[in-house]
């Protein structure tokens, strides 16, 4: 079901739990996804998929449509990870390194990762990246997000997530490199 559909079916008060429905079947699964690679832990990506629909559903109303619909659920999820990462600094008194070291060993933790250096590596140097970096790094290589719509997502400048992209990519090739040998 198109997106507009889904709105048009949202508005009417006797299709809106089944419009809803149709919104969580549709982008479920991509906002897991996009904030499991956040914040690593799964409880805490379906805790927060689950914030993130709670939000959509509060706010879907008032929809503009200035903005397509997945990037404005994708705006919302990318706040509520931020949100939630800042959160958890504040909340243990850590600096940046030790959540990047917590989520690190949830990492090797992670079945789905278990056995696959490469990956290992990959998301290990991901985890070093400043929180925005990497936001930025997943949605354009996990993602292949164009930067037009991450800047809607991000609320920042296509030249600027350029930017912070290259940046990325070579902090990532520069950890790689350094840790091949281990």
């Amino acid at each position: 079901m198109e997106d507009h559909e889904i709105l048009t079916k949202f508005q009417d008060p006797a299709s809106r739990n089944l419009a809803f429905n149709q919104l969580v079947r549709k982008y479920q699964s991509k906002v897991y996804w996009h904030v499991r690679k956040m914040v690593v832990d799964h409880d805490d990506a379906d805790d927060l998929t689950q914030d993130v629909f709670v939000k959509v559903w509060k706010h879907l109303e008032n929809f503009r449509q200035d903005a397509q619909l997945f990037t404005w659920i994708y705006r919302i999820a990318t706040n509520e990870c931020l949100n939630f990462l800042s959160s958890k600094r504040r909340k243990f008194l850590l600096p940046l390194t030790d959540v990047g070291a917590e989520l690190a060993a949830k990492i090797e933790a992670d079945p789905a990762i278990a056995g696959d250096e490469i990956e290992l590596k990959l998301q290990k140097a991901i985890l070093r990246l400043p929180d925005k970096q990497r936001l930025v790094f997943n949605l354009r290589y996990y993602d292949e997000m164009p930067y037009e719509q991450m800047a809607e997502v991000t609320g920042t400048s296509v030249g600027a997530l350029k930017a912070s992209y290259h940046h990325a990519v070579k902090k990532v090739e520069e950890y790689v490199t350094r840790n091949t040998d281990e």
